[in-house]
């Protein structure tokens, strides 16, 4: 079905790879559309519970395919028009109800490594080579990293990063929140997450919990959290999953969960 990339679902886990090895999965149009497209089925396919983004080979993504050499960030669009490609990825993630989990196999540059910014848990591998590299390329930060990066490492570390573009060790990047965890097999502590999720919680709760979250971070007051919680409280408290997850703990048993994340009404 598509050429740059490949998804497995096995268990409600979605594993989505990208799929250019020979290029160390370099970002092309191309891999851009089987991307949004992929995630778009995937937020719509109840059977999905957790997304996986892994790469192929012996890296995650090595940035942006350069083979057009210095033409590759050219285009005839005018400026109204133009969008970058890895932005238009990144408002999807956003949008999405479903956890996402970057289990980053390797090198991760540029787009490689924005990319992974929208998504909830990043997993590196211990001596993968990740960076923010746009200005050695004489280009500027795209992916939308101007309003993720700063909100999950902080402005002073996100400017350091950018303005000197070096490579980042896994221990500062785990140091300044921008990685979880690093391991010498990302995907298997990536499916040990994903099937914490799977198992006990309900999709109703994280599609909610997903949403809540990113979107907060850009209100000025609390009181908006407040408002958009009680009303999903207010709708949880006459369903069946909140149900279910209090009987199940008075019972000591495993919880099963009757709802899907189509369940969910947009609260926002």
């Amino acid at each position: 079905m598509y050429e740059t990339i490949k998804t497995e679902l096995n268990d409600g886990v979605l594993i989505l790879t990208l799929n250019r090895p020979d290029k160390m999965n370099a970002y092309t149009v191309k891999m851009n559309s089987e991307l949004l497209h992929a995630y778009q089925e995937a937020d719509q396919n109840d059977d999905v519970r957790v997304i996986i983004v892994t790469g192929n080979g012996r890296a995650f993504c090595a940035g942006m395919d350069l083979s057009e050499g210095g033409a590759t960030f050219a285009s005839e669009e005018s400026p109204e028009e133009y969008r970058d490609l890895g932005g238009q990825v990144s408002i999807q993630v956003y949008d999405m109800k479903k956890p996402i989990i970057a289990a980053i196999n390797g090198a991760a540059v540029g787009i490689g490594l924005t990319m992974t910014l929208p998504m909830d848990i990043r997993i590196l591998q211990q001596d993968a080579k990740i960076g923010f590299v746009f200005g050695r390329r004489g280009i500027g930060p795209e992916a939308a990293s101007g309003w993720f990066l700063p909100r999950i490492v902080g402005i002073g570390k996100a400017l350091e990063w950018t303005l000197t573009g070096r490579y980042i060790p896994a221990e500062e990047a785990i140091a300044s929140g921008l990685v979880q965890y690093a391991s010498q097999n990302p995907l298997e502590k990536a499916l040990e997450i994903a099937k914490e999720i799977v198992v006990n919680t309900a999709a109703t709760s994280n599609g909610f919990t997903r949403q809540l979250l990113w979107r907060m971070l850009g209100t000025d007051h609390p009181h908006v959290s407040h408002l958009v919680e009680s009303k999903f409280l207010h709708w949880a408290g006459s369903h069946q999953d909140a149900s279910e997850g209090i009987q199940s703990f008075i019972e000591k048993r495993p919880a099963s969960f009757p709802l899907k994340t189509s369940d969910l009404p947009d609260f926002f």
